[in-house]
């Protein structure tokens, strides 16, 4: 990917600044770090405040009094079951119920807006209006629109409060609220992508320097950049598109039927495969697994064996530091997901031994799911 094609978020010269380490990813140049390093950014999520640039994810809004039904018939999830100012988790999928993309829709009292993955803006676009026929609805894709702050960790509502007339103790996790945070207007969610407590705040982009001095800094976040946030959100079991679901995998083999809403009497797109798949189990599933040889850490794409049959390929994988250990995630055949089963991995061409552990790897974020 050339220079010329790459393109940066609002916050690109505050990085930069910071001396982050940038690096091209879905399109977008990205800081992977700054000079801190990615472990001392991920305890700054796991035990105060870490925020993070993610204005490179997709935003879609749904207009016209049939937005809520035609998001119903595109995901799988149901959205009749939250009201306004309500998230949800849930995704887009093929015909035959697997993953276009996962992404997180917030219904607003005049419109909804769609969250996906930064990689997949264009396909999911493709797809959305591809499906929308004579529906009294209007799409608009407003990624460039919005800017997108991260501010995770325990100490996320104490250091934000200040910042604002809202009051954040009254917005719950997967609830957002529209306010005002350091003068600037904003709707400000209570979602995130580390297991930690946090918000998630969307302002246009004009106003990018001013959030970012204000949410960052000494006594206030620290900057973290991909790197962090790819092991935060593996050790508490979060799925990553591209990595451990994609197009070739359903919700019932991801550990994410309970995104499947078969009930909720909309013909979903994907709805009629993934009633014959439920019926008759899936095949396979995805399990956490720990290296149990020191110094090992598996890496994405390494192939994984049970016994002496290859079965998939490391999808996550990485260090954890609240472990101290290397883990991961892959997909086996349901027979053999029990906690304690022996696997190998090809690393470096030579197999060594992990084991299945359940998953979330870690357990004591400080999220608020009530």
């Amino acid at each position: 990917m050339s220079g010329e094609s790459v393109k940066r978020t609002p916050f690109h010269e505050m990085h930069v600044s910071l001396k982050a380490k940038m690096v091209p990813f879905a399109g977008y140049e990205m800081p992977v770090q700054y000079p801190s390093g990615i472990t001392k950014e991920h305890d700054a999520v796991r035990t105060a405040v870490g925020v993070f640039d993610v204005s490179h994810m997709g935003e879609f809004e749904f207009t016209g009094p049939d937005r809520n039904a035609f998001v119903n018939r595109l995901t799988c999830n149901d959205i009749g079951a939250i009201g306004d100012g309500q998230a949800q988790y849930t995704a887009l999928l093929t015909d035959e119920g697997t993953f276009i993309d996962d992404c997180i829709v917030y219904r607003f009292g005049d419109k909804v807006m769609m969250v996906v993955n930064a990689a997949n803006i264009e396909k999911d676009w493709t797809h959305i209006v591809g499906k929308k026929g004579n529906v009294n609805c209007r799409v608009k894709d407003i990624s460039d629109e919005v800017a997108l702050l991260a501010v995770q960790g325990p100490k996320s509502e104490e250091m934000l409060q200040p910042l604002t007339r809202v009051d954040l103790s009254k917005i719950r996790y997967y609830r957002f609220d529209v306010g005002q945070v350091a003068g600037v207007e904003c709707f400000i969610a209570r979602t995130g992508y580390t297991g930690e407590d946090g918000f998630e705040l969307y302002f246009r982009p004009k106003h990018a320097e001013v959030m970012w001095h204000a949410v960052v800094g000494p006594g206030r976040g620290a900057p973290c950049g991909l790197g962090a946030r790819d092991l935060l959100r593996l050790e508490v079991g979060l799925a990553l598109y591209g990595s451990d679901i994609d197009d070739t995998v359903n919700p019932y083999e991801a550990r994410l039927g309970w995104i499947v809403k078969l009930g909720k009497g909309v013909p979903f797109t994907g709805k009629r495969a993934l009633e014959q798949i439920k019926a008759k189990g899936p095949t396979r599933r995805i399990v956490g697994f720990a290296c149990t040889q020191k110094g090992v850490i598996a890496r994405p794409g390494y192939d994984v064996y049970l016994k002496d049959r290859k079965v998939d390929v490391v999808r996550s994988g990485g260090y954890s530091p609240s472990l101290k250990h290397a883990i991961g995630t892959t997909y086996l055949p349901t027979h053999s997901i029990e906690p304690g089963t022996e696997i190998g991995i090809e690393c470096r061409g030579k197999r060594v031994a992990a084991e299945v552990v359940k998953m979330p790897f870690y357990t004591e974020g400080s999220v608020k799911r009530s």
